[in-house]
């Protein structure tokens, strides 16, 4: 045999005596890191490290003696941790009763607003009918006028109705949220309508189409609601100040005020248990939606 036959079969034998019984490759190629994404990620955990650094510092001050609440520079970790903080807000304002009706409050206007909005922007995005497009636009202008400006005849109506000094006249008018509507109303304009004429050859109607079509594929968009929503009714302080006045109907951002003040005599660690204690049922909220909040900033697009 030659050596030029040899020479042939040379690297078909290796190949052959492979592993895979298959002719080797070329290495695979390792992938590296660039240094733009390293200091991409380095700003990153900077930035998340700021954000955070309140927060830890909040629950690391209602962890603490009072008399090492307010040292400079500020303990991060609680050198002795202790809970008389939070029993001591207890002491002094109704906390419990509060907190129940700040989520009495927030469950009814989350769900209800919800409900209402869903309904709206069916409405404006399936329905045509004269002035669809006018009526739309005269209610985000709605989104213009500031609250304060309105509270004075809202105040009124719940006056003449005799809600005053109740839990109604706090979750009553935040049924309707002008800005839950428009965003449900881009997010259906985002769906193809052949879905809903499919369903129509099929018989349905279109509170089936509604409820067991367009809300199921409008998950991302309601849970997002849900947590804005739901925050900015259990931070609410300007509408309790104005309709409640009795300590049995306060809500907990109007406790925190009057837990505050001179009278209850509270320490600087014990206003930060409080405080504690009102954010993290909202950061609780916000955790287990996450996901499907970041989902429908991602796939809502403003269209239509």
């Amino acid at each position: 045999m030659s050596s030029t036959a040899i020479s042939e079969q040379g690297p078909r034998r290796a190949g052959a005596d492979s592993p895979s019984g298959r002719e080797a490759g070329p290495p695979a190629r390792r992938h590296r890191t660039r240094p733009s994404s390293v200091l991409l990620s380095a700003g990153l955990l900077l930035f998340a490290a700021i954000m955070v650094a309140p927060l830890v510092w909040l629950i690391s001050t209602s962890l603490t003696d009072p008399g090492q609440a307010l040292q400079t520079p500020p303990n991060w970790l609680p050198k002795g941790t202790t809970t008389e903080n939070f029993t001591a807000v207890g002491d002094l304002i109704p906390i419990g009763q509060m907190a129940l009706n700040s989520l009495v409050v927030g469950v009814i206007t989350t769900g209800g607003s919800l409900v209402v909005s869903v309904l709206a922007a069916y409405g404006f995005s399936r329905f045509e009918f004269r002035g669809r497009s006018t009526s739309f636009l005269m209610m985000l202008s709605a989104m213009m006028v500031p609250a304060q400006l309105l509270i004075i005849p809202v105040f009124i109506f719940m006056r003449t109705l005799g809600l005053v000094d109740t839990l109604v006249a706090l979750w009553l008018p935040g049924l309707i949220h002008v800005f839950s509507i428009f965003f449900l109303r881009q997010y259906f304009n985002s769906i193809p309508r052949d879905l809903d004429e499919a369903a129509t050859l099929d018989g349905a109607g279109h509170l089936w189409i509604l409820f067991r079509m367009l809300v199921p594929l409008s998950g991302p968009a309601i849970s997002a609601l849900a947590i804005l929503v739901f925050e900015a009714s259990w931070n609410n302080y300007f509408a309790p100040l104005i309709f409640i006045s009795t300590p049995e109907n306060m809500t907990l951002p109007l406790g925190l005020v009057t837990l505050q003040d001179a009278q209850a005599g509270a320490a600087p660690a014990t206003v930060f248990a409080a405080i504690t204690m009102i954010v993290l049922p909202v950061l609780l909220v916000f955790l287990v939606f996450q996901r499907q909040f970041v989902a429908s900033i991602a796939t809502a697009g403003v269209r239509g």
